[in-house]
């Protein structure tokens, strides 16, 4: 009896046998050689190649293609037999060197400027050795990095022709040598860095004037040029193939937010086609997108009330709710003149926000020390209140819309199912957060000294109220040796258990907007800078380089003039004229690049 040496299951067979097949997997297991070492073994070398391809050559007399049979015979023979495999891939270390030593002197000195396709494809093949991504002793290390950042550099150099031509060279690589190219790439880097920290631990890495950092980041780049959109509906596609969206973490800002664009636009043209298909086929009126008629004085019973009529409409001819709000979404205030370009839709949001979030509202309290606000337990709103703001946020990430929203990161970690806890209070109630961890470290009597008993406070209306912590909490106070387990459950209370209806309102009218593939593509942090943008300070020539005129050119007094008073504004007043113009005082989470700042010339003399 035995085991398989491919499947490893079990068989039996007869003791005298020098070999067995699997019934399983159909491997012939050897018991014992079945070449004798005595065989001779003429292993296959590059000469002798050679020779067979001249014999082959001579052999057809220059007529017609060669017979590589000899050829032929000989590699099936070396390749069907382990000894003589063995043999033909097996060089002397000081053979090993020498190849790797010639490998650094042609990259030290390619030859040649390297202009053409067939110029870089030594590069390519010197990126097959599999011995570049292996170290036996430290030398050895040193040495094949020294080749690896030559290879990195001269890549990373090309033109921009041949940088396209290595991208389609890379998407034909197979899953594993893709794979084996981002390790060699991410392993040179790491070992770049921890060379730094370990010269100079108490300096910083300095990564910009660094070209074999640099270099490598450029080769990662290219690894990654790939089509985002093509990636994201394989990845939704769940065919098993590799799709980068598997892992998001590699996948830039900015990659992330073109494809939580394109899924937008996806569904918003289904959702333009559906309304078509209706009008046609069922006789009944739809729009393409999603108006809301808004009175100024009544914007939040406006808002709410349309908002719920466009998922009841939904819901009455089928059964995916949430869908109607996926449509492009279109402002109209009653009484005022005015087509929704986008500045009223920004103008809505604004609007709305404020007022929802203002803490005379009652939603939401505000804490002076962090600037941050947080779900008010004592709210005598209705769910559907923060229904609504729950798709008023998903709403505005859907528009690509940025909003004044002064949540903290502990919101959105909820909105993923990740675990909040005394570190995310620390952020946005700091105060209170330091008093508990005052109550962990206090060296005296914790009892008399805290006087706290399990349960938790929370204002209502000027009232205090009290919510045991556990049962007959009331009456257990807080020791030194229980004081852990006090802060835990008072920290869960006010991060979880006393907003559990306010959260999971907010948390449903979020997932109607943005229940999508897309958005699990983000992590919490990054969803929090879509929503609030970035607060880096505002780079005047940055702005000036994206704006777009309409009926004005750059060099007219009038757009001279702006851009000189603009300057001479202090920070404060910048950041309002950008929120008159934008709608927020902070600039979209990839950069100025993408913000949208426009200036248009309405008429002669025209006093809007």
């Amino acid at each position: 009896m035995g085991k398989c040496t491919c499947c490893d299951s079990t068989l039996r067979f007869p003791i005298t046998v020098s070999c067995f097949r699997c019934t399983v997997c159909q491997t012939i297991n050897d018991l014992k050689p079945s070449i004798q070492r005595s065989e001779p073994i003429t292993p296959l070398t590059l000469d002798r190649i050679r020779s067979m391809i001249d014999t082959c050559i001579v052999h057809s007399n220059g007529k017609g293609t060669p017979n590589y049979e000899l050829l032929e015979q000989a590699i099936q023979k070396a390749f069907s037999n382990w000894y003589i495999l063995n043999e033909s891939f097996s060089n002397p270390e000081s053979v090993i060197r020498s190849m790797m030593k010639s490998t650094e002197n042609i990259l030290k000195r390619p030859g040649r400027m390297l202009k053409r396709k067939e110029d870089i494809k030594f590069l390519m093949i010197i990126l097959e050795n599999p011995l570049l991504g292996q170290h036996n002793y430290p030398q050895e290390l040193y040495h094949h990095h020294d080749i690896i950042k030559r290879i990195f550099g001269l890549l990373s150099n090309l033109s921009n022709e041949l940088h396209h031509y290595l991208v389609n060279w890379f998407t034909r690589l197979s899953v594993n040598i893709f794979r084996k190219r981002i390790e060699l790439v991410n392993s040179f880097i790491t070992f770049l860095l921890n060379k730094q920290r370990n010269t100079s631990p108490r300096i910083p890495p300095d990564y910009e004037s660094d070209w074999k950092i640099s270099s490598a980041a450029r080769v990662m780049a290219l690894l990654y040029y790939i089509d985002l959109l093509t990636d994201y509906n394989t990845w939704e596609q769940r065919s098993g193939k590799f799709a980068f969206c598997q892992y998001p973490f590699l996948i830039s800002m900015g990659g992330k937010i073109k494809i939580i664009d394109y899924d937008a636009k996806r569904q918003k043209d289904m959702k333009a086609q559906e309304a078509l298909y209706t009008i046609f086929f069922y006789k009944r009126i739809t729009t393409p997108t999603l108006n809301l008629k808004i009175r100024r004085d009544y914007l939040i019973e406006d808002s709410l009330k349309q908002i719920e009529n466009s998922l009841k409409h939904i819901e009455d001819y089928n059964s995916e709710i949430g869908m109607e709000l996926k449509k492009s979404l279109r402002i109209e205030f009653v009484g005022e003149d005015g087509v929704d370009a986008g500045g009223l839709r920004k103008e809505w949001f604004l609007l709305l926000v404020r007022h929802l979030f203002d803490p005379k509202f009652g939603m939401f309290t505000w804490d002076e020390d962090s600037k941050l606000c947080w779900f008010n337990p004592a709210s005598l709103e209705t769910s559907d209140q923060y229904y609504l703001v729950g798709i008023v946020i998903g709403l505005a990430i859907y528009n690509s819309t940025i909003l004044d929203v002064h949540l903290p990161l502990a919101c959105y970690k909820k909105l993923f199912g990740i675990y909040v806890g005394l570190e995310d209070l620390k952020v946005f109630q700091p105060s209170f957060a330091k008093g508990l961890e005052q109550l962990l470290t206090f060296e005296g009597d914790v009892e008399s000294t805290f006087c706290r008993d399990f349960v938790g406070e929370y204002e209502a209306f000027g009232e205090l109220k009290r919510v045991p912590l556990i049962h007959n909490g009331e009456n257990m106070p807080v020791t030194k040796y229980n004081r852990g387990d006090y802060v835990e459950r008072y920290v869960n209370f006010v991060l979880n258990d006393s907003i559990t209806e306010q959260f999971e309102s907010f948390k449903r009218g979020f997932y109607h907007v943005c229940g999508g593939n897309a958005l699990s593509l983000f992590q919490p942090e990054e969803i929090e800078l879509l929503v609030r943008g970035s607060a880096e300070p505002l780079e005047i020539d940055e702005l000036k380089a994206v704006t777009v005129y309409e009926r004005f050119s750059e060099d007219e007094e009038t757009i001279r003039n702006f851009w000189s008073l603009f300057r001479e504004m202090d920070p404060q007043m910048q950041r309002k004229l950008l929120t008159f113009v934008t709608g927020t005082d902070r600039i979209p989470a990839t950069g100025l690049a993408n913000l949208a700042f426009k200036i248009s010339c309405i008429g002669e003399d025209s006093e809007r």
